[in-house]
């Protein structure tokens, strides 16, 4: 089967469109129409070369789309023909299948277990989930990635408690998302910080009750805000300063910072001691600590009673074709959360 998709042959070069011939199923494998895909920070580092040496170019990009199932391998039993689907890349229930090697004018093309910046995709069952509402394609999409890893991040990690404090370092569409998992959590002070002033006003429109731009950001300044010490900090920017500042931010004896940001491989940030001998604590996250079969009925759940406000997460559509420049808004904070449409 043949199939425009967007390829990375070299690193921090535009991706190139183009028609890539896709492979017969594999017993374990899912052929997907995509009807959106989100850009992530990750594919901007791929792209960039910030996770170190790429053995796999030229290969597909994404991991967070929305789409309808064209067809199945022999071994799939947990989606159909016809059924609406997330695409994410933290394992789900199911088979493995690993990636596929595609065709582009006799170059092969690799692709993972999941890739989603393409018309059609062949995807491992493991990375899909089934999708039983009748919630948008666009919001679908982002139950991928975005709302996992950000809503998780606050829900299954940090777990705050009504009326306590929290600050978002980083307001794209993970942030955002994690603004509104505080909300969802009753927390009685929510601050956004960011570089750009457009996205801060949008976290106020989904929660943030404080807003500060990052470039002015200090810890006092934050305290001197929300009148008291912080709980949480969130960071989601990727930004190694902004991971040292929500450390720097929280309370002693109890204070949780957790990093969800990426950063180039090579970056190291410096901790002092002091603050894990003052009792605060710095945690990691892998997607959120979700399980898609296990959360995402709970997401969507919340879509769906309307819970979760997605409309500047789902405003900023482009076409394949313009994929790159959707990457350069993405990355001059133009794009809250770009999606591509194959609609």
């Amino acid at each position: 089967m043949l199939t425009k998709a967007a390829i990375l042959y070299e690193i921090n070069k535009p991706l190139v469109i183009d028609t890539i011939k896709l492979p017969p199923l594999k017993d374990s494998q899912v052929l997907v129409k995509i009807a959106y895909s989100g850009i992530c920070q990750g594919q901007l580092l791929e792209i960039k070369g910030f996770k170190g040496e790429d053995k796999y170019l030229p290969h597909c990009l994404g991991h967070e789309a929305s789409g309808v199932v064209v067809e199945i391998g022999k071994g799939v039993t947990k989606v159909k023909a016809n059924d609406k689907v997330a695409l994410t890349w933290i394992k789900g229930v199911g088979l493995d299948g690993f990636g596929c090697v595609c065709e582009c004018s006799g170059k092969k093309i690799n692709a993972g277990p999941i890739s989603t910046f393409s018309e059609y995709s062949i995807i491992s069952e493991n990375r899909l989930y089934k999708v039983k509402s009748d919630i948008s394609m666009e919001e679908i999409a982002l139950l991928g990635c975005a709302i996992p890893t950000g809503l998780g991040s606050v829900l299954n990690i940090a777990k705050p408690k009504k009326n306590q404090s929290i600050a978002v370092f980083g307001c794209g569409g993970i942030g955002l998302l994690a603004i509104q998992g505080a909300k969802i959590s009753g927390c009685s002070s929510i601050v956004a910080i960011d570089l750009f002033d457009n996205k801060l006003q949008i976290a106020k429109k989904m929660g943030a009750t404080h807003t500060i731009n990052a470039s002015k950001y200090s810890k006092e300044h934050l305290t001197e805000l929300i009148k008291t010490e912080l709980d949480f900090a969130i960071e989601s920017s990727g930004s190694p300063k902004a991971m040292l500042h929500s450390l720097e931010s929280i309370r002693p004896r109890g204070g949780t910072a957790v990093i969800l940001g990426n950063t180039h491989h090579e970056d190291v940030i410096k901790i002092n001691p002091k603050h894990f001998n003052l009792g605060k604590r710095i945690l990691g996250s892998w997607g959120g600590e979700c399980m898609p079969d296990q959360d995402y009925p709970f997401f969507e759940k919340l879509i769906e009673e309307k819970k979760l406000d997605l409309t500047f997460l789902t405003n900023d559509k482009y076409h394949l074709d313009d994929i790159n420049q959707a990457i350069k808004d993405v990355e001059m904070g133009k794009a809250t959360r770009a999606l591509i449409s194959f609609e």
